[in-house]
């Protein structure tokens, strides 16, 4: 953590002054001040609250309730005994007041409560008022033979928040592997406005010495007329690279959110070239167990099929018999003084059994439950073929890695064994010793080669955070990839 924090400030304290950056400065700014990490931050923190939400449905529920005042005058139809109708002026006010605690039952999926309940009845028209109370009362409300959503819940919810923690880690992944791929376009382009202004100036150099052999006798007009020509593409080749270094410079500072002190005239980065690469070995076995341990991709296979079975048993159970116990017993009373509810107060019992049982549906059930476990099979069949894809993916990136290594090193002995090509060719053609052509195959070999020692770089290190990206995991440090 401290050299996370220290590397940190070094990437700041280096961005301020001089604009200079190396690859590892570049993601650790992405990651900490880019749009992308701070919208990948609030969706975490939307994830952690949405699951606290889940998790406070099953904690016991204190609530009171009720409606104070409740006030009504009005003319109301009273039937009479003998079936006339009479409107008969009422102005009370019938307020209730209920206090209630409440806890669901995953296990059977019902709900237990306890409450206590007061009512207040006054008659304006007679001035009387009059109490009604329930000093305690214990229910319970129990489906039978139902589907129970929280008993699944309790299962595929743990395993939805676990998804969007290890979805967190790897969106900043991705925001590193992003960087990366924005940190070698301006490389590149850097590289390509380096070679345009070294070829440039080499160009106007031989051609002044052409000029010079020109008038000895020593270069023909042809070979001369290469030369200038030579010097426009190199003038042109030149005008080309600023254009696209300017642009891809434009493209990281957009990406990594840095506000300049002056933004009509903004500082330039300078990139390093990570031509560091430290040596270790990934154990395909272990990227495979460390990407199935800690990629939210092998934590959706299990809540897919987890919800797969919870549809099933939902069609099967709710096209059956369906019933509800709902069970009271509590204390009740009234009286002229909210005292006199608590004063011998009398027994309240009430149960009630509520069913549905299909008779005829003309196969509708059987259709339903049907398509479920359809659909259940070809979840299972759908997450398996992922689980395969997602292996090969993994192979695929360990050895890819390994062989880019290999070809960083590769590309980078023949770029050195070309720019002395390229210098040896240019002293031979000063004594004349070497014509126009040869000269400029060199070059071109020169500048080849250079290109593909840094885009050699960058297909490595894409690799390398892709990788990351697919486990989770740090092969450099052997441990597994946490941000706080």
């Amino acid at each position: 953590m401290k050299k996370l924090l220290l590397l940190l400030f070094c990437a700041h304290l280096a961005l301020a002054q001089s604009q200079k950056l190396t690859l590892e400065n570049v993601v650790l700014l992405a990651q900490n001040q880019s749009i992308a990490s701070k919208q990948a931050a609030t969706l975490r923190k939307t994830n952690y609250w949405k699951y606290r939400t889940f998790m406070a449905d099953f904690k016991p529920q204190l609530s009171l309730d009720g409606s104070l005042p409740s006030f009504t005058r009005s003319f109301v139809q009273v039937t009479q005994p003998d079936g006339t109708v009479a409107f008969q002026q009422v102005s009370n006010n019938n307020s209730i007041l209920s206090l209630g605690l409440s806890q669901n039952i995953p296990l059977t999926g019902g709900a237990v409560y306890v409450q206590q309940q007061l009512q207040r009845f006054d008659n304006f028209l007679n001035n009387t008022t009059l109490y009604n109370g329930v000093p305690f009362e214990v229910g319970l409300s129990q489906p039978l033979f139902r589907f129970n959503q929280m008993k699944w819940d309790r299962q595929t919810e743990p395993l939805r928040y676990a998804e969007s923690t290890q979805q967190y880690i790897e969106a900043l992944e991705k925001v590193a592997l992003d960087a990366t791929g924005l940190y070698f376009d301006l490389l590149v382009a850097q590289v390509n406005l380096q070679i345009a202004e070294t070829n440039r100036v080499n160009n106007d150099t031989l051609h002044k010495i052409a000029l010079h052999k020109l008038d000895l006798g020593k270069i023909s007009q042809n070979d001369l007329l290469q030369l200038q020509l030579s010097v426009l593409n190199a003038e042109k080749d030149l005008a080309s690279a600023q254009q696209t270094a300017e642009v891809a410079s434009l493209k990281l500072r957009s990406y990594l959110n840095a506000q300049d002190h002056d933004p009509s005239r903004p500082q330039a980065f300078e990139l390093a070239i990570p031509t560091q690469l430290t040596p270790f070995i990934v154990d395909i076995k272990q990227a495979l167990h460390e990407a199935f341990t800690n990629r939210s991709a092998a934590t959706g296979f299990r809540r897919q099929v987890l919800e797969a079975d919870r549809d099933l048993d939902k069609a099967k159970k709710e096209n059956g018999l369906n019933a509800t116990l709902d069970a009271t017993f509590g204390l009740s009373n009234r009286g002229l003084q909210p005292r006199d509810i608590y004063v011998r107060p009398q027994d309240r019992e009430f149960v009630e059994v509520r069913f549905t049982l299909p008779i005829m549906t003309w196969g509708r059930a059987q259709a339903r439950t049907e398509t479920a476990r359809a659909n259940q099979q070809l979840t299972v069949q759908t997450v398996e073929q992922a689980k395969r894809t997602f292996e090969q993916e993994i192979y695929t990136q360990v050895t890819l890695l390994d062989m880019l290594r290999k070809q960083v090193k590769l590309t980078a002995d023949a770029d050195q064994i070309a720019q002395r090509r390229y210098q040896i060719a240019q002293d031979r053609f000063k004594l004349s010793d070497l014509s126009v052509t040869d000269l400029g195959i060199a070059t071109q070999d020169k500048d080849r080669a250079r290109r593909d020692a840094i885009l050699a770089l960058r297909d490595y290190w894409q690799a390398y955070y892709t990788l990351r990206l697919l486990t989770l995991y740090d092969f450099e440090t052997n441990q597994k990839i946490h941000y706080n």
